[in-house]
């Protein structure tokens, strides 16, 4: 795992959008504003998204059924390290859980993907996303393993492109216009759990820092992975 330093950012969207002046639809794609200055305290982060042969390791320890995609239950070939997919919210929590971590909030995984990019639009700053430079995306040929493109500034893998992520937070549109200033942990509840990041098949700004998007926590997708956390009070 690696160590995220506590501390105060600027979490949401800064950067402007082509649609915020277009008056007929004034709330058009706002859900990650305002964006203003937030704490969290330290904590860790799996340095990438979890592996197909992690998971499988967890499977074998609690005899839970192997993804619906395995053929005959095991991994494709040449598959070990890619990023484990078709996860619902409950089944990463669970995995999360059994090796006493957990799935991290959206402020945090927001906090981590920035690294050292404050106020930037992707996790490397504000260049555009290249193929086969930045990050994995845009493309219909499903995943690639983990770390396989340059590390942000916190030194984590793949926080855009790859797969999308679960996060622990219920999903509320208007959540950021009274969310508390420290440590939020998404509203009480909610039909929705956030996912962060982009994935493989999505578009480049799909892929931005402060990009927000859901999906029922029983949802399962082929481009739908997750990474854990753990408290910073907690051993490695």
């Amino acid at each position: 795992m690696v160590f995220i330093p506590g501390g105060a950012f600027l979490r949401g969207r800064s950067h402007p959008l082509p649609d915020d002046d277009v008056k007929w639809r004034p709330t058009l794609l706002k859900d990650d504003r305002p964006a203003k200055i937030i704490h969290i305290d330290p904590f860790y982060l799996d340095a990438h998204e979890v592996t197909n042969e992690a998971y499988l390791r967890f499977l074998e320890a609690t005899g839970r059924e192997r993804p619906f995609y395995w053929i005959n239950g095991k991994i494709a070939k040449g598959e070990e390290s890619h990023p484990v997919v078709n996860v619902n919210w409950h089944e990463a929590t669970a995995y999360c859980e059994s090796l006493g971590k957990r799935l991290p909030t959206e402020a945090e995984w927001e906090r981590a993907a920035r690294g050292l990019a404050e106020g930037a639009k992707f996790p490397w700053g504000d260049e555009e996303p290249t193929k086969g430079e930045h990050a994995h995306f845009n493309v219909l040929d499903g995943t690639r393993p983990v770390c396989q493109f340059p590390k942000n500034g916190f030194r984590l893998c793949d926080m855009a492109g790859n797969v999308w992520e679960w996060c622990f937070d219920h999903y509320d549109r208007t959540y950021y216009e009274r969310s508390p200033e420290k440590n939020p942990r998404g509203p009480d509840e909610g039909m929705y759990r956030m996912l962060r990041g982009g994935s493989w098949v999505d578009a480049a700004k799909y892929l931005t820092s402060p990009y927000r998007s859901f999906a029922r926590p029983r949802e399962r997708s082929p481009n739908i992975g997750f990474r854990c956390a753990k408290n910073f009070s907690q051993r490695r």
